[in-house]
């Protein structure tokens, strides 16, 4: 990670750039494991809880509601407090949403548990990701959120076949006491290594404090036209992604391709492993595409219509080769990472002041999109069934929904070229 000591006081030496990095991934690794073992425990929580496809939709789409309804106050609290305090406050209701899952004793007890780790992981990406705005070099930003993510995807990685071997032997209830507890090991960690937060600014050797007009407000990010250009493609292809990664995947490879509990948590597992390589292959090749020029806008909007060639090709399938399910969800989510590039443009494209709600507003648009499309997908396939239609042709009809919904976002994306802010 490179620093610039003499013209940024603020960028962290190298040794404890990384130090804080492994830090804050070690939290969003819980946090992404959190969200995504319900992915793997759907056949349990289906069968224990009698759950319908709407109830798994909603059950899982709650970790993002509650994820959604912190993301406003999350920025302000961020740039007026800094990553390690405001991270340390929102894990402690994190701990206590898996404890409460885990005692949970009805739908709705664990709908509720859901929403309470939703709320408390979420400031596990937005609060390293306004620190590295301060602590790091444009390109270095790039690489470590290409990083964290690839974190996350090991986290996701976590959650499917050694979850899937852990159940047996312990049963999911005492799977997330675990959580909780090593929930609280980060937090120790984060709350040891991680620098606090200087309000003033050092930068070329001046001292910077904030504007002084600036209210805490979301006015500038609402009025830029940079920021809604990249709210569509955020909202359904990003969010669409991260739905279906997280939870349709299992579903539509033991429903529609037929597959059993334990060969779809081994599909999970290489799904999120596709991940986590092409995570790890942009933290590489960011920062060289950046010194060459190469903008991010290019690079999703070459990149994104290799998702609906994946979706197609999936939808068009079905069942007719059910070893191809793992493979076409993973070229699909592969396909997606492109549009996870524009997280952390939205927060450069703003003063280093206004980072923290950049970017947490433009994380609300991403996990509004997870819930709206985890959910809708259960409302469509409930329909469908109840027209009438085939489980199969059912999933068929609401993923083609949602690729049709992909697809108007990458066109909108593509006529609105506005300036930067």
């Amino acid at each position: 990670m490179t620093v610039s000591p003499r013209e940024h006081p603020e960028h962290l030496p190298r040794r404890l750039a990384v130090v804080v990095f492994l830090a804050f991934a070690l939290a969003y690794f819980f946090s992404a494991l959190v969200r995504a073992i319900t992915a793997t425990l759907s056949p349990t929580l289906t069968r224990e809880f009698a759950l319908s496809a709407q109830d798994l939709g909603l059950l899982a789409g709650g970790y993002f509601l509650g994820f959604s309804l912190t993301q406003l106050p999350l920025g302000r609290l961020l740039d007026k407090h800094g990553p390690k305090r405001v991270i340390l406050a929102f894990l402690t209701f994190a701990v206590l949403g898996c404890l409460a899952f885990a005692w949970a004793d009805s739908f709705h007890g664990l709908l509720a548990a859901r929403v309470l780790c939703g709320m408390g992981v979420s400031a596990c990406l937005m609060a390293p990701l306004t620190g590295y705005r301060r602590w790091f070099d444009a390109s270095t930003q790039l690489r470590t959120n290409s990083w964290m993510l690839m974190t996350g995807s090991l986290g996701m990685l976590a959650a499917t076949l050694p979850v899937q071997w852990l159940m047996p032997i312990w049963g999911w209830r005492a799977l997330f006491v675990v959580l909780g507890a090593m929930i609280a090991l980060a937090m120790l960690l984060i709350a040891l290594v991680v620098p606090r937060w200087q309000k003033a600014m050092t930068v070329a050797g001046a001292t910077q404090m904030p504007p002084s007009d600036d209210d805490g407000s979301y006015r500038e990010i609402w009025r830029s036209r940079y920021f809604w250009r990249m709210t569509p493609i955020g909202f359904f292809s990003y969010g669409g992604m991260v739905a279906i990664q997280t939870l349709w995947a299992g579903p539509w490879m033991t429903q529609v391709a037929g597959w059993t509990a334990g060969e779809a948590a081994t599909g999970l597992f290489f799904i999120n492993l596709s991940m986590l390589v092409a995570f790890w292959v942009w933290g590489l090749v960011t920062p060289r595409l950046a010194r060459r020029g190469i903008p991010v806008e290019r690079l999703i909007a070459w990149g994104l219509p290799l998702t609906f060639v994946a979706l197609a090709v999936l939808i068009g399938l079905g069942n007719a080769i059910q070893g191809a399910a793992a493979t076409g969800l993973a070229l699909f989510c592969v396909c997606s990472t492109f549009v996870a590039l524009a997280q952390p443009a939205v927060g450069m494209a703003f003063p280093a002041h206004l980072a923290g709600r950049a970017l947490s507003a433009y994380n609300l648009v991403i996990f509004a999109g997870i819930f709206v499309v985890q959910w809708g997908i259960g409302l469509a396939v409930d329909a469908g069934r109840t027209l009438g239609l085939t489980s199969v042709m059912a999933y068929q009809v609401a993923l083609a929904g949602f690729a049709v919904c992909s697809c108007l976002s990458w066109v909108y994306f593509l006529l609105s070229k506005p300036d930067q802010t």
